[in-house]
This record gives C-alpha cells, structure tokens and sequence, in this order.
C-alpha cells in the first residue's frame, strides 16, 4: 500500500498521476507537441500542490518503459530516475502496451483479445495482444502492417485495437468482420499507476543507476519525437 507518482511520455500525449493505495487521486495529461521535457516538471508540481502533497511524501516513482518515442521515454525515465535520487525512493517501471491494455480490459466484457498499438513510422508499430485476464497472448514487437497481419487471432477472436498506431491499420483491415479500433485512445499514468501499485506490493523494483527505457528499437532521428 502505498503513495505512488507515475509518469507517461511515451508518445506526443504526456501525463502523470498520483495514486493512493491503488486509487487514483488525481491525473494530468496535456497534448502539446514537442514539450515534455518543459512541461513534465511543471505538471507533477501542480499534481501535488493541488493534492496538498509534497514529493517527500511520495512512496515510489512509477514509469512507463516503452516501447513508444525515443525521446520521450528518455525524459519519463530521466525524471523519474532523477526524482528516486532525489528522494530516495524505489524505481517501479511499467510496459507500456501492458498499461493500455489494462484501461480497455476495464470494459472488456465480451472477452475479446485487445492489442495497444503504438505509431512507429510508415507501417510500422509497436504493439502486443493481451486476453480480458491481461495475460500476453502474443509478447511485445514492431509490426510491419499489411493485409495478414493478426490474421492468426482475427480468424477467431475479436480483437481490439488501439492506440496511434490502430489509425494506420483500420484501412487495411477494414473488412475484417472481428476488428474493432479505438484509435483515440492514449496510453495513460492513470493505468501504468494501477500496475505500479501491484509491483509495489511485490518488491519488483529497478535497479536506478542502470535501468534504461525499452526502446525496442534503434533510434533513429525523424524530427517527429515530442522534446
């Protein structure tokens, strides 16, 4: 049981949220392009304030590992690294997809299979399948999309998919009878804090002086990634 600050930086949407004994207090997103590393600090100081916390009294740092943008998880991860210094306190890292997987997995009542999709350039994107228990059914990689990609689950599943990257693969699966997109939906510090709550309980903390953010891939510059 604990009082935990989570970050999530990485894609263009930024947020974090404080929870308490696994409920959330409070959340704070914003969607201006290229501005994490100026806004993320400024965010969790008016998270706080307006909790009537200060950081002293925080338990753990929670952070969302990636995959997603190379510069955005290198500014979640550096704050949250920089904050454990700080204060003192255990490092929990989150899996991204894992996360937004769990907020569909809240209001996923005909079972069906979700996979979070993260935009990775072209066609490409970084996703997973995840069952209604969140259970991986299908690990973590970037995808190159195109007419049989999932086809090995949508042959008999419905599956979900969501996030940036689902925007791109609706076209091409438009007549899939078992595809469903929520393309609106972002990965969320509400969500990678429910987790975190549960890797508090267990101990399953990183190591701070070495953990680095799961890239997946190399980077690769295209003057794109939020700063």
């Amino acid at each position: 049981m604990a009082l935990i600050l989570s970050l999530e930086t990485s894609t263009k949407v930024c947020s974090v949220a404080v929870h308490k004994d696994g409920d959330l207090l409070s959340v704070y997103e914003f969607r201006v392009e290229r501005s994490h590393s100026k806004l993320i600090t400024q965010a969790i100081s008016f998270l706080l304030s307006g909790l009537e916390l200060k950081v002293t009294d925080l338990d753990a740092i929670a952070v969302s590992r990636g995959p997603g943008s190379y510069t955005g998880l290198r500014i979640g991860v550096s704050t949250a690294k920089g904050l454990c210094y700080a204060l003192e306190k255990p490092l929990i890292s989150v899996d991204t997809l894992a996360a937004m997987a769990r907020k569909v997995n809240k209001f996923n009542f005909k079972d069906s299979l979700v996979c979070p999709m993260i935009d990775a350039r072209r066609l490409e994107v970084y996703s997973a399948v995840y069952n209604k228990s969140n259970e991986t059914i299908s690990p973590v990689s970037a995808v190159i999309l195109n007419e049989s990609s999932f086809g090995e689950f949508l042959s008999s599943n419905e599956i979900i998919f969501l996030g940036d990257g689902a925007a791109k693969f609706e076209p091409i699966v438009k007549h899939a009878d078992n595809a469903f997109f929520l393309k609106s939906e972002n990965p969320s510090a509400e969500y990678v804090g429910i987790i975190a709550e549960e890797k508090f309980s267990d101990k399953q903390f990183e190591d701070v002086a070495y953990f680095e953010p799961f890239y997946l891939k190399d980077f690769i510059s295209t003057g794109s990634t939020p700063k």
